[in-house]
């Protein structure tokens, strides 16, 4: 392992490399007080007053468990420029969906944030459905990224929001000769 990686550390990566991290995870509204960007669980983010949101929309994300329900936050998209999508362990897909809801249904243009098990055979897909943030901390992964290396095949079946680059060419839009 190199010496760039400490032992379970966590580190930002986007498509674009490693960088600082701006973001903290908070329990409380209380951390809102002092200065910094914060990442709210679901229920402190509902809590918070309207007011509070719109003013601080910069400053505020708001954490998704998998068992947490999309449509609680739908109308409040507005209010946050970051939604985190918890992935506490690799055979619980659920936060793929509404990653992938948050930007074909409700057309969310801010940072989509992937924490937890984060691992080598889900970032590509992760990446096709529109993530654009990750927490990163499996020691595998850290090493193929910092490699340059995010793995994935270069071929896809089913359409996703990020679209191949020739476009796409899936086998049920064939239109038949005749």
């Amino acid at each position: 392992m190199s010496e760039s990686i400490a032992e379970n550390a966590t580190r930002l990566w986007t498509p674009t490399g490693f960088s600082e991290d701006e973001w903290s995870h908070a329990e409380s509204a209380d951390a809102l007080s002092g200065n910094g960007r914060f990442i709210l669980p679901l229920q402190v983010f509902l809590d918070l007053d309207p007011v509070v949101r719109r003013s601080a929309k910069e400053r505020i994300g708001v954490l998704l468990q998998p068992g947490d329900q999309l449509e609680k936050i739908a109308d409040l998209l507005d209010q946050t420029s970051l939604v985190a999508l918890a992935f506490p362990a690799f055979s619980d897909g659920r936060s793929f969906s509404k990653g992938e809801l948050l930007r074909s249904r409700h057309r969310f243009e801010g940072a989509v944030r992937a924490t937890g098990q984060v691992l080598v055979d889900q970032l590509p897909h992760m990446l096709r459905l529109g993530f654009d943030e990750f927490e990163v901390s499996h020691p595998v992964l850290l090493k193929r990224l910092e490699a340059g290396r995010t793995g994935g095949l270069p071929l896809h079946y089913q359409p996703t929001e990020k679209p191949e680059a020739k476009g796409p060419k899936y086998s049920w839009r064939r239109v038949r000769a005749d």
